[in-house]
This record gives C-alpha cells, structure tokens and sequence, in this order.
C-alpha cells in the first residue's frame, strides 16, 4: 500500500520536533502557561460594558403616540396613560382614570402596556382594567379609544387590548376601561 503525502509529511515534521525538543522543555512550557493563564483576565483590556454609550437620541424613539401624548386630560384619548387602551374611558362614564363608575365591578384580570408620560419623561407600567356589570357607556365618540402603542400579538394575551376582560365577575358585559399605574418601568 503507497503512503500519503501528508503521511510522509507528518513523520517528517513529528520526527524533526522530537529530535529539537526534550520532554522536560515540553512540560516546563505547558506549566508555565499554566501560570500564566489565569492572569489574562487582568490585562488592560477595553471592555465593551466599561465604554460610555452616548445617549439616545429621545426624539428618535418616541413612538408616534408618545410623541402626541399630552398630561393634562385624562378623558382624552391621546392622554400618555392610554397608550394601550383598547376601549371607552371610565373618566367619561362617571368613574375615574383608574376608577370604575357605581353600578360596575372591575374585572380581577388586566392586560399591561408601558406608557411614557411626557411631563417626567419616565415610562410607567400601566394596568388596563375593564369595568362590568353594565351595558356599554353611551359616551362621546372622543371617548372611544383603540391605541395600539407597542400592542403585541394575540399570543401574549396579557398584553393584548384586543380581549373583553370580564372574566371572574358577576356580569361579563362590557361597560368602561380603565388606566391604573403598577409602577415605574425598568
């Protein structure tokens, strides 16, 4: 059977190794990176995480709703709470931003959105709870809000505006929506 090319070169470059290199040379290099190794990770070297980002841009992110967004009046659509509201304001219907009006009960389950409120520039967690119990609110048209700020797909139910919410109540006709802040965001 022919030997190889690589074969041949492979001896020749292993025997030529052994005949320049001795054991005790071969075990004091790998111990001496051994020692050297964990040292490494003290080098001076630049680090993505050290290195200060600049800022964002604010204007550049703003969604189209946070830049209409006002902080003034809550029965409005376009007030920053309602940047995931999917309904008609309580405020319009005898209860609160984040009250329901008497007569109604307040569903135990919530979907969320994270809104930013313009006058403080910090984004709040807010959750959008329905009101039931009654027939839908004879409110103004202007109180008929479908923001759809950042709203994601129907398979993460518990951020979708989409859903009449009420479940576990004694009634599950719609009335109202409202806007309760959780907290602040991040």
């Amino acid at each position: 059977m022919p030997v190889s090319f690589l074969d041949t070169l492979g001896e020749a470059v292993t025997r030529r190794l052994a005949a320049r290199s001795s054991r005790r040379g071969v075990l004091g290099r790998m111990g001496a990176a051994m020692a050297v190794a964990p040292a490494f990770p003290l080098l001076p070297v630049r680090r993505a995480d050290a290195a200060p980002t600049p800022a964002p841009n604010p204007a550049a992110t703003l969604t189209d709703f946070e830049r209409r967004a006002q902080g003034t009046d809550p029965t409005k659509c376009n007030y920053w709470r309602h940047c995931a509201i999917d309904g008609v304001l309580c405020g319009c219907c005898g209860g609160g931003i984040h009250t329901c009006p008497p007569g109604t009960q307040p569903s135990p389950v919530s979907w969320i959105g994270t809104c930013r409120n313009p006058d403080d520039g910090r984004s709040y967690v807010i959750a959008y709870r329905d009101c039931c119990g009654r027939n839908i609110c004879a409110a103004p048209k202007s109180c008929d809000c479908n923001t759809a700020d950042r709203e994601m797909p129907i398979y993460r139910p518990q951020a979708s505006n989409d859903i009449i919410w009420c479940f576990g109540t004694a009634s599950t006709a719609y009335h109202c929506s409202t806007a309760a802040i959780i907290g602040q965001a991040g």
